[in-house]
């Protein structure tokens, strides 16, 4: 073999190591970018489950501020009401000690009034 077919050879094998090399990278560069879309995926969907949740936890917030408010109402009609039940029942015990001290046929008076003496 000459000088120049050896040299030829060589020319060639480099040649071919070369575009081998490109093609590899290629391949490589590819599979990176479709990993990459693969990861822009996942994470626009962790996105919109995180986006959802978000608005089911303020939606349940709302419901249980809704609710506390309501329960406040109550509480204080409530007590409203057992202020005004309690007032009656001070009015009726005043009107009752009013009676007995008025009626004349009442034996509890005539008690009260020995006992007095």
């Amino acid at each position: 073999m000459s000088t120049l077919a050896i040299i030829l050879i060589i020319i060639a094998a480099l040649v071919v190591i070369a575009v081998v090399a490109v093609a590899l990278s290629r391949r490589a560069g590819e599979r990176r970018a479709r990993e990459r879309d693969d990861r822009r995926q996942v994470a626009g969907a962790h996105r919109e489950e995180a986006e959802s949740r978000r608005l089911t936890a303020d939606k349940e917030a709302a419901a249980a501020d809704e609710q506390a408010a309501r329960a406040r109402r109550e509480a204080a009609e409530a007590k409203e009401r057992a202020g005004a039940a309690e007032q009656e029942r001070e009015a009726a015990s005043a009107h009752e000690e009013h009676a007995e001290r008025l009626d004349p046929d009442d034996e509890r008076t005539d008690d009260t009034e020995n006992d007095r003496r």
